[in-house]
């Protein structure tokens, strides 16, 4: 028998969902919108019946298939309640009792579990990615938001209310930046694909620099692909972007170190498929803030999960997660 967990990711936009082996390949996938309407209902009937017809599918081409679980990724998703709580780009508000909802439609499943996206992308990284065998690690994913989950003695580590591991949020600069949070100063702010894209127009105003590859782009248009690119090509202010992104990660990546000292930090997300642009001034401001018995102890390392199923990956690696308690 060929067992199988489902992942689901609930994005803002869309819900992506897939069929996922024990080895961490994707079967096959589907998306659904995720509605502006609020009809909670309405969408736990279409998640339902996405999910049933990718089971069905499976099971057309192998029928020698279990399916163990579902595991479900979301913002402000909490594992211990299974609630997506006051979800801000989601059009359900307040408390949203998901696996409650999930469960009544597939009752004989072993596991049905929910977390937040970051950590969701951590459990992946154990299961079936780079952190195979480590106990104590740190999972930092950057794009829209930086986002995080901390692996320590092999579980993770959710706190007393379910939402532990908000390393994005850590305070860099008191005072600084508007975060999406609404706080100031926060690592987010600065370190995510927009807080690049911000970092980048500061510099051009700064310098005038109006010779950059980058001066004609919109504000709206601008995004942490073509700060890379404008790099590849010897462009100063998309240089620096990296170098001063680089600069406060380590920095925030140092804080982490100091709380737990974690075997290895992977990076995940758009931004860091620049590679050593974003990787070596990390790694050197890490350095530089480390404590003497930290330093050149910690590997900060890039995800091994591939970018466009990681995140149904990392939510139905929960399912694995769930199977061996």
């Amino acid at each position: 028998m060929k067992k199988v967990a489902i992942g689901v990711d609930i994005g803002g936009t869309n819900t992506a969902i897939g069929v996922v082996d024990e080895a961490g390949n994707v079967m096959v996938k589907d998306s659904i919108p995720t509605p502006s309407h609020g009809n909670l209902e309405k969408y736990i009937e279409e998640l339902t019946v996405a999910i049933k017809e990718l089971i069905k599918s499976v099971k057309l081409v192998n029928s020698d298939i279990e399916v163990l679980g579902i595991g479900i990724g979301a913002p402000n998703g909490n594992y211990y309640s299974g609630t997506i709580e006051y979800a801000p780009n989601l059009s359900f508000r307040g408390v949203v009792p998901l696996v409650e909802l999930l469960k009544k439609s597939f009752p004989n499943l072993d596991a049905l579990a929910l977390t937040n996206d970051a950590n969701a992308a951590a459990i992946g990284e154990m299961i079936y990615g780079g952190a195979k065998g480590m106990k104590n690690f740190v999972m930092y994913t950057l794009g829209t938001g930086v986002g995080s989950g901390v692996v320590v003695n092999g579980d993770l580590v959710y706190g007393a209310d379910g939402f532990a591991g908000e390393c994005g949020h850590t305070v860099l600069i008191p005072g600084g930046r508007t975060c999406g949070c609404g706080t100031k100063g926060h690592l987010e702010a600065y370190c995510s694909a927009p807080g690049m894209k911000r970092t980048a127009f500061e510099i051009m105003v700064r310098d005038n620099a109006v010779d950059s590859l980058l001066a004609d782009k919109s504000f709206k248009e601008l995004d942490s692909k073509m700060i890379f690119d404008a790099a590849e090509k010897g462009d100063k202010v998309a240089l620096e972007v990296f170098e001063l992104t680089g600069k406060w990660l380590g920095q925030g990546l140092a804080d982490t170190v100091h709380h737990l000292s974690p075997e290895a930090i992977f990076l995940f997300g758009g931004p860091t498929a620049a590679g050593d642009y974003i990787f070596k001034p990390t790694k050197a401001s890490m350095e530089e803030y480390l404590l003497p018995i930290f330093k050149n102890k910690i590997k900060i390392l890039p995800s091994e999960l591939k970018q466009g199923d990681a995140a149904i990956v990392g939510a139905s690696a929960l399912v694995w997660k769930e199977i061996e308690k």
